[in-house]
């Protein structure tokens, strides 16, 4: 919480006004961020100073794990994230790549699970990952990306979480996971959530002890229409300790991941939370 509410501030009080052209408003932006979680601690970075939403964060990568391109297999996991995206961008209805109502196209999951290759090929990149962790292998290359620039025309929205690198050290691994743009009052703590998962499911299915999870972003912002809220109510509040997550002890495999697993899987013990606060959601 302490490290949210930081880069909170320092937006506010370092931030410079930047146009965004996707969305045509106003972003107050900072160039530069990086959060840590101590995932091996169980140190679940749930915003305590709004009510934080975080079931739909992990069906969100529970999706891309699964390598899904339809807003409605995500709404079958349990959010709705993608709707928008794939139903309501202008840009993205006209795209001739666009297969029907849904169609997220290829982003996120479908490179993660799926990329391309020249030679007409497929890579998973998930697979080989954790492949190599299972092993006991760390071959400093252990990342799964989903930026695909040969391939942004063929999907409804960049990814603005795009990278994630995993480090092996002794028995513990590690997690760095790059952001190149973040909706730092409506997205971050989603985001948040997902690397702390991410880290902590990674570890649980290939036999190692979870370690640090390292959140490096680049561009962070505030949209104008949410800066008011922000600052006069939410920097307002005082945090509450951090939560804890626990997930199913029975997941030991990515085909568990990949199959059975629901958000029944996983549980927030501790949590205590000011009231929610709408910020508007800029597609």
């Amino acid at each position: 919480m302490k490290q949210y509410l930081q880069l909170c501030q320092r937006i506010i009080d370092e931030g410079v006004w930047v146009e965004n052209e996707r969305t045509g408003k106003r972003c107050l932006t900072v160039i530069n961020a990086d959060l840590n979680y101590r995932v091996g601690a169980n140190e679940f970075p749930l915003i305590t100073t709004r009510k934080s939403y975080w079931k739909a964060a992990i069906a969100e990568l529970l999706g891309y794990l699964r390598g899904y391109s339809s807003a409605a297999d995500f709404r079958a996991l349990g959010t709705r994230t993608w709707d928008a995206n794939a139903n309501d961008n202008g840009a993205w209805l006209n795209n001739p790549y666009r297969t029907g109502e849904d169609d997220m196209g290829r982003v996120y999951g479908v490179q993660g699970r799926s990329w391309a290759k020249p030679d007409g090929g497929h890579l998973d990149q998930v697979r080989k990952v954790v492949d190599n962790l299972s092993r006991g292998l760390d071959d400093r290359g252990e990342i799964i990306t989903f930026y695909n620039p040969g391939e942004f025309h063929m999907g409804c929205l960049r990814p603005c979480m795009h990278t994630h690198t995993f480090s092996l050290l002794g028995d513990t691994l590690h997690l760095t996971s790059y952001q190149r743009s973040c909706d730092v009052p409506l997205g971050l703590n989603f985001n948040q959530v997902q690397v702390f998962t991410f880290l902590a499911l990674m570890a649980q299915i290939t036999g190692h002890k979870a370690g640090m999870a390292y959140h490096k972003i680049v561009n962070a912002h505030i949209y104008e229409d949410q800066l008011a809220l922000m600052r006069d109510v939410q920097l307002k509040r005082e945090p509450f300790p951090a939560p804890q997550l626990r997930i199913n002890p029975s997941i030991r495999r990515l085909e568990d991941l990949e199959t059975w697993v629901t958000l029944d899987d996983f549980e927030v013990e501790g949590y205590r939370c000011h009231d929610p606060i709408q910020y508007p959601f800029s597609v």
